[in-house]
């Protein structure tokens, strides 16, 4: 076999090698990316969960492993990628901050896959799946187990009243109660109050939320865990 056969030859085997590193990683990727996205399903707390999210995870560690692979070796690929990508802005607002962390666990995951290390990215995961499912079972960093966020509407009825009656509700079954924020109707003859308030020892949320909606003047209560996202 002359030297030309020989060249052509292992010029073939070096483009089926890559290929199909190309689409093992891609594919190693996509399942880390997959795993990345349960973990965020199962340890997610509050009302800012987002299946969009969950999805972006898993194009973002498919499409970093990819521009990893693009860039190989390559400084001025490198520099140049760095450039193409100045030009984007991320104007979205995050509202949980742990979802930072996902995406972080995404972009390393993938650069990861890229390059290869799949046992760096395997010993990862687990460890970092390990520490999020025991966060989440001991509800670690949680102050009050009986924090609450309480929303209604109060009309006030009679401008000489000294004390709204549903003050009253809450110094007795709060052992505090902050006002977080007050809006008035459109009318101005009603406000929109939200209170972030801690239950006392042995006080039930449901019969609170009822004592509250009795009040004189008092419509739409509504109580959520202080732990949720809400807005006000």
């Amino acid at each position: 076999m002359d030297p030309i056969t020989n060249s052509n030859v292992f010029g073939e085997i070096q483009k089926v090698y890559f290929l199909s590193e190309t689409i093992f990683n891609l594919i190693i990727s996509f399942f880390y990316g997959l795993l990345i996205s349960f973990v965020y399903k199962k340890t997610h707390k509050g009302m800012s969960y987002s299946q969009s999210f969950m999805i972006t995870n898993i194009f973002l560690s498919v499409i970093v492993c990819m521009v990893i692979m693009t860039i190989g070796n390559s400084i001025s690929r490198a520099f140049a990628l760095v450039g193409a990508l100045s030009i984007i802005r991320f104007r979205t607002v995050i509202k949980d901050t742990k979802d930072i962390v996902y995406i972080f666990w995404s972009l390393a995951a993938g650069m990861a896959c890229g390059t290869g290390n799949y046992f760096l990215a395997l010993m990862t995961a687990i460890i970092i799946s390990i520490i999020a499912y025991i966060l989440h079972k001991t509800n670690y960093g949680s102050i009050y187990k009986s924090e609450f966020i309480l929303q209604f509407r109060y009309n006030k009825l009679n401008e000489s009243q000294k004390e709204a009656s549903y003050v009253k509700k809450l110094s007795e079954f709060c052992s505090t109660h902050n006002l977080l924020n007050s809006e008035p109707s459109s009318d101005k003859k009603s406000l929109k109050l939200t209170y972030d308030i801690v239950l006392k020892e042995d006080m039930d949320s449901n019969k609170f939320v009822l004592e509250i909606a009795n009040c004189l003047g008092v419509n739409e209560a509504s109580i959520v865990a202080a732990q949720n996202d809400i807005d006000y």
